[in-house]
């Protein structure tokens, strides 16, 4: 209801006196009715594949349309008229009309596979010109350490030398 409020275009500032604006009530009630005998309905039973191909006053007619007919009881609207109200405040039009086309998905999927495929060969080639492991990157060498560790007495209140460790200590290849 909020966004058919701030959507439809703005009547014209009644005047302030009482006696002008007593007149203009009553010229306005015929004006009101001049003017919707004169402005065609448009059916509010199909509104969403006719939205784009209505014209901006064919568009304000329904959002006036549509006001009126949401000041009634909400449990009285058919559900014709309940649906052309969702789609005008909320439908894909306007700023919340779709940025991509339905098209454009498989050039989307295959744009990202293409850039997944890249990274692939890029860090498989970077990875195959890279210089070999150093020597203390082993299994020997950690089990090595570990031994050192314990010749030294490293951590030995909860770590490697502690009575009764059973962690791996410094070896991390299986």
């Amino acid at each position: 209801m909020q966004a058919l409020r701030l959507a439809r275009p703005r009547l014209p500032l009644r005047p302030a006196t009482r006696a002008f604006a007593a007149a203009a009530a009553s010229s306005s009630q015929t004006a009101a009715s001049a003017s919707a005998s004169a402005q065609p309905v448009v059916p509010l039973s199909n509104v969403e594949a006719m939205w784009e191909r209505l014209s901006a006053d064919e568009q304000a007619v329904i959002h006036q349309q549509l006001e009126e007919v949401q000041k009634r009881d909400w449990k009285t609207l058919s559900v014709d008229e309940k649906k052309a109200a969702y789609y005008v405040a909320f439908g894909p039009h306007g700023p919340r009309a779709p940025i991509d086309k339905p098209s454009a998905t498989p050039k989307i999927f295959f744009g990202v596979l293409a850039l997944i495929a890249s990274a692939g060969v890029l860090f498989y080639s970077i990875r195959a010109a890279a210089p070999a492991p150093p020597r203390t990157i082993n299994k020997e060498w950690e089990e090595a350490e570990n031994e050192r560790a314990r010749e030294l007495k490293l951590n030995p209140i909860s770590g490697i030398s502690s009575e009764g460790y059973s962690g791996t200590g410094f070896v991390t290849h299986k």
